[in-house]
């Protein structure tokens, strides 16, 4: 796999478990990047949907693929990478600003998105262009923007 954007990185969660099958815990302060605000999943997608089309100013995630399989797209403006999330024991951890879109749902699959804050539409950033302004702005360099 292409090398990710600089705020995000897959992550291992740690399985426990015996011949009755097996369980993970995410706890505060054990092995997640920050203290879980909000906690969301999607579920019952159409395969050929895709979601997200938006980043954050501020906000960050870890994605799980609890069931089933997706792909995450994460762009952070200068690296786009497809990112397939198909384990319930790897997790996407995804900061900001990132432009996220998620594909190829399969039709069992449940992602489940734990967020470093409630929800706030203000966060959100949802045009394309405006994102790659906001990175731009938050590097301080130009990147070879057309849009500048």
């Amino acid at each position: 796999m292409t090398a990710l954007p600089k705020t995000c990185s897959l992550i291992d969660l740690t399985v426990h478990g015996d011949n009755r099958g097996s369980l993970i815990a995410l706890e505060r302060g054990n092995g997640l990047p920050f203290v879980i605000e909000r906690v969301y999943y999607i579920y019952d997608t159409a395969r050929d949907t895709a979601r997200g089309f938006h980043a954050h100013h501020n906000l960050q995630q870890l994605a799980i693929c609890v069931a089933g399989s997706c792909t995450m797209i994460v762009d952070d403006g200068v690296t786009r990478v497809p990112v397939p999330l198909d384990r319930p024991d790897r997790g996407l951890h995804i900061g900001s600003p990132v432009w996220r879109e998620m594909t190829n749902f399969s039709a069992d699959c449940v992602l489940l998105v734990l967020a470093s804050a409630p929800y706030e539409n203000a966060d959100y950033i949802r045009d394309y262009d405006e994102f790659r302004r906001v990175v731009i702005q938050r590097d301080g360099e130009n990147h070879d923007d057309p849009l500048s």
